[in-house]
């Protein structure tokens, strides 16, 4: 609801390849106008679906009501799912309540090169006010990857990911996402690992805990950024899951690839690899994570997809952190405490429930030190009713 005491609701669209989002006004919540102007829009993205928008605080992590719209420590998140990628994009910028008015911050990214709370598989997301503990969530949906005849003998279709926590970061030009701290309470089991060095080449596996239900949080060391790979300047013109696709976990590096391998057979025939692999550009260096299924299965006919995101972090410290949630046919990965975020739908075929395993892995020339891991075995949701 706006200052003049009117409701206000977005509908996306499309007209000419170009994704719009409607502003409708109600007074009474029953009859509803369509406003002058389009709220927002952007050539050569189709069509909208699954608007949202909201307030975020540029202090602290908490979150707003959808009614703060004034003020000077708040700028707002609009959010598109656009249907012909079938993934979600958000900008960050201010609202002009008077005049309905929202506007971009210089930063941002409009339409498909823009940010997204997850580069994996997500989509149609909606986010919430939790106002017991002054958080936003979101919510999203992870379709199925195997094939349709699959899809067909289990009877059931797509799945949720574990529901996020989000914030603005502390640079002002992106969001933050996290697991929400309950799924916390379903940890069992725990394993530790501290200050243990992987030479190139070298795969330790994780032991101690239920591989095809986890969850995994390691910071990994590196002495020197001297042996980051020169990032090529025609891989400007691909995006990051391209990049990941040319560049999977087998393929060596100087600065990574390192990570996990999650949902591993114990020969390594299945595994789906959560890795970072360090270029240097010019006078600064790219860091990308990469989620990569293409080994996730032996089973034909499936949905194998890499996928990555530009991590965006300082490296003055030399460290990488990154969590990683395992369950079964899905592997959702945070890293850099929520700058990027992957979910990936996989299917392995050996590595389950018992048959599966998790290991930490380097392929770059660069020895890494896992500064710290902790890996907990996950137990089965709490039913609430």
């Amino acid at each position: 609801m706006g200052p003049d005491g009117q409701w206000r609701f977005l509908i996306g669209s499309s007209k000419n390849s170009r994704g719009i989002a409607y502003l409708y006004k109600s007074k009474d919540f029953i009859n509803w106008v369509q406003d002058e102007n389009p709220f927002h829009s952007k050539e050569k993205t189709g069509n909208w679906e699954g608007l949202d928008f909201f307030p975020i605080s540029l202090k602290g992590n908490e979150g707003l009501e959808n009614w703060m719209i004034n003020g000077e420590n708040v700028k707002f998140v609009l959010k598109v799912s656009l249907d012909p990628t079938r993934y979600d994009y958000y900008t960050i910028g201010k609202y002009l309540p008077k005049t309905d008015r929202y506007i971009l911050d210089n930063t941002a990214l409009d339409g498909s090169k823009g940010l997204r709370y997850d580069y994996g598989n997500f989509y149609a997301s909606k986010s919430l006010f939790d106002p017991g503990k002054k958080r936003r969530i979101i919510w999203g949906f992870s379709n199925e990857s195997d094939t349709r005849m699959d899809i067909v003998e289990k009877g059931w279709n797509g799945t949720l990911p574990i529901p996020r926590r989000i914030w603005l970061d502390p640079n002002g030009k992106q969001l933050l996402v996290w697991p929400i701290e309950e799924v916390e309470s379903l940890r069992g089991h725990e394993v530790q690992l501290r200050n243990k060095k992987i030479k190139k080449g070298e795969v330790l596996e994780i032991e101690g805990i239920t591989a095809a239900q986890a969850d995994v949080e390691a910071v990994f060391f590196f002495p020197s950024l001297s042996k980051a790979e020169r990032f090529d300047p025609s891989w400007d013109h691909i995006d990051a899951q391209e990049l990941c696709s040319r560049k999977g976990s087998a393929v060596q590096g100087g600065l990574g690839p390192f990570g996990l391998l999650t949902l591993a057979s114990e020969k390594l025939e299945e595994h789906t690899p959560v890795f970072f692999r360090i270029f240097e550009d010019k006078n600064k260096h790219r860091i990308l994570l990469c989620s990569d299924a293409s080994s996730s299965s032996l089973k034909k006919g499936i949905y194998k997809p890499s996928f990555a995101g530009f991590v965006d972090v300082d490296l003055s410290k030399k460290m990488l952190s990154l969590r990683s949630l395992i369950d079964h046919s899905i592997v959702e990965s945070f890293a850099a405490g929520g700058k990027v975020c992957i979910t990936s739908r996989v299917y392995p075929t050996l590595a389950v429930f018992n048959n599966a395993h998790l290991y930490a892995f380097n392929n770059g020339s660069q020895t890494v030190t896992i500064k710290k891991l902790e890996a907990w075995s996950m137990n089965k949701p709490k039913e609430m009713n």
